[in-house]
């Protein structure tokens, strides 16, 4: 088994080490989680401290552990749900404000709860509730976040029907004045409604937003299993911008985060004359999918074990076979996809990032078109 890419990994000692967030939920509340919950940011972007901490202390008393088990997600929901009656009320007395501030800690408790994937009944459920939670905190914005439905074309037999997105458009925007645009390319657990203060900083810069969320995930009708289904997602995708007038279609930049870069980095490729750049945020594209790699990832920064996820994600049967063929089947080495001319594409990544290796970053300036990096 190749364990490296050339002699150690970037990572260092780090690699063959578990982090102690993986002990017990009570070492991931209190070593991981409860500050950036403090502060408000990832992944606790939206939501309230004051919300979390009863939930978590709940999860520690019953010992519950498994972040992939229905119990997990199930101890959210009596705060939810009494939250959600506050927000209710809060509508009908048509105090939007206050009702869209508590459908946004709604949300995030929401999103927490079906971490880290939607792998059962009960996850999914969460996830229409996060849904539903996050457009009632959004509709009253001068430029709200609107779910779309974009028929999917260029599908094939795998691909659903139709690709969920979320658009958020300046009201200034009009068939005359169409506007630059991001693609925001959503990753591995962070979906369209995830991305709150991105949004607000593309509408202020007068651009609009279009989420997309990757195969294997969500709502995304893509085959998990098909290499080559972003390919057809994006032509759906691309058809439908061009038809809506709104999106100023030589100004267009694709955004993908974490797992989501990896499709930043494809889509470089294959749409490149469709984009004026892609920025791939921590993309694993070849050395993500060695076995050496994914053996270890397990004990690395991913508030849960990442392979079980990672192997529903790419429509893997078991974690073996995610270890087994993952790199043949989507390394973007191995499909020879980086020896062709791309859009102009950042990289940016840190030597710390146990996830996606900073070696792979670094791969892609052997290739094809010159990269720009961080």
């Amino acid at each position: 088994m190749k364990l490296a890419p050339e002699g150690d990994w970037i990572l260092g000692p780090t690699f063959n080490a578990t982090a102690k967030h993986h002990e017990s939920i009570q070492a991931l509340w209190e070593t991981k989680w409860r500050f950036p919950c403090s502060i408000g940011v990832y992944p606790f972007h939206d939501g309230k401290l004051e919300d979390f901490e009863p939930v978590f202390s709940r999860l520690i008393k019953l010992n519950i552990n498994d972040g992939y088990s229905d119990a997990y997600t199930s101890a959210f929901f009596p705060t939810c749900d009494s939250l959600l009656e506050k927000a209710r009320s809060l509508t009908s007395a048509k105090n939007h404000a206050e009702a869209s501030s508590l459908y946004f800690r709604i949300a995030a408790l929401y999103r927490i709860s079906r971490f880290p994937f939607l792998n059962s009944d009960i996850k999914r459920q969460a996830f229409e509730a996060q849904k539903s939670a996050y457009l009632s905190a959004t509709k009253h914005w001068i430029d709200p976040i609107v779910e779309e439905n974009i028929p999917h074309t260029f599908r094939k037999d795998g691909d659903g029907e139709t690709i969920p997105v979320y658009v958020r458009v300046p009201v200034t925007a009009s068939a005359k004045s169409p506007v630059p645009t991001v693609i925001l390319i959503t990753g591995l657990d962070g979906y369209r409604p995830d991305n709150t203060q991105r949004t607000h900083e593309f509408l202020a810069r007068g651009w609009a937003t279009v989420i997309v969320e990757i195969p294997g995930t969500a709502d995304c009708p893509a085959d998990a299993k098909d290499p080559k289904s972003p390919d057809r997602l994006w032509d759906s995708v691309f058809k439908w911008m061009g038809e809506r007038k709104l999106f100023d279609m030589k100004n267009v930049v694709a955004w993908g985060l974490s797992c989501g870069a990896y499709y930043a980095v494809r889509i470089a490729y294959t749409h490149k004359n469709c984009l004026r750049g892609a920025v791939g945020q921590g993309a694993g594209v070849h050395h993500f999918f060695d076995e050496g790699w994914l053996r270890r990832v397990d004990g690395h920064e991913y508030p849960f074990d990442l392979t079980p996820a990672l192997t529903q994600k790419f429509g893997y049967d078991s974690v073996e076979d995610l270890y087994k063929k993952s790199q043949d089947d989507f390394s973007l080495v191995s499909a020879g996809i980086v020896e062709k001319p791309s859009t102009r594409l950042l990289l940016v990544n840190g030597t710390n990032d146990g996830l996606m290796p900073l070696e792979d970053s670094m791969l892609l300036m052997n290739y094809g078109t010159p990269k720009e990096a961080r």
